[in-house]
């Protein structure tokens, strides 16, 4: 569904995120039900999402806006494409940018960044964060083509 639309026919429910975001992933076109991890510099958390989430969700990983490492590269990449996820929205980087875009996965970040980050196990899972001027509530729905992102507390159709 394009995002267009979506705002067209749903604006009143919809929160829209800020164009902060690139694309990275090799799926520009990507939704499903929000799941959240909270992290700084730390992906331990975003590996255990990814190998646990059920088929379809979109990952949100709210990294603080840190560009100082990455918490994504293409291992995570293969872990969330083998679990058939939809994609994963990074407020952080990512690496192996050019593996990545081979994928068939949605992975927006802020940017690239080559250092991987520390493996301490710290965050958090399921909470709501905010970045991009939204609320990611988990289960919520998350909506994402080349026009933007929009998020929806229901799951929509047109």
């Amino acid at each position: 569904m394009k995002t267009a639309d979506l705002c067209d026919s749903h604006s009143q429910k919809l929160q829209i995120c800020e164009p902060i975001l690139t694309s990275f992933g090799g799926k520009q076109q990507f939704s499903g039900p929000i799941h959240t991890v909270k992290v700084l510099e730390d992906n331990v958390l975003v590996r255990k999402a990814l190998e646990t989430l059920p088929e379809g969700s979109v990952l949100v990983v709210d990294g603080g806006g840190s560009k100082k490492c990455a918490l994504m590269g293409d291992r995570l990449g293969e872990i969330a494409i083998s679990r058939k996820l939809s994609g994963v929205i990074i407020n952080g980087c990512i690496r192996d940018s050019a593996e990545l875009a081979k994928m068939d996965l949605g992975v927006l970040a802020l940017a690239t960044m080559p250092l991987k980050s520390k493996k301490e196990g710290k965050g958090e899972q399921n909470i709501t964060v905010q970045f991009g001027g939204v609320d990611w509530e988990p289960g919520h729905y998350v909506y994402i083509d080349e026009d933007g992102v929009v998020i929806s507390p229901e799951k929509l159709t047109l």
